[in-house]
């Protein structure tokens, strides 16, 4: 699966865990929605984009933990015209 950001960063997919571009662990995936390691919501997969959406940010995943991973070498795509706004993605 390849996933990005609403303005284009490439994020990496493990099974049900979203890494950021430099592979630190942003979250899992749970149904169109991705939980951070603390349980707390980052963002809605809108077919290749990971969109913060406020109305759902009230919504609380399980805390988890996971290991980095390398860095992606994944190209930027451009931004979308997807309503929401971008997620806060460490990296």
């Amino acid at each position: 699966m390849s996933l990005y950001t609403k303005n284009g960063r490439p994020l990496q997919v493990s099974g049900k865990t979203v890494y950021s571009g430099s592979g630190r662990p942003v979250g899992r995936i749970r149904g169109d929605k991705v939980f951070g390691p603390d349980g707390r919501y980052v963002g809605t997969i809108v077919g290749e984009r990971l969109v913060y959406r406020s109305s759902q940010s009230g919504s609380i995943g399980s805390p988890f933990s996971a290991a980095g991973r390398g860095a992606s070498g994944k190209a930027n795509r451009g931004s979308s015209g997807i309503s929401g706004e971008e997620p806060d993605i460490p990296d």
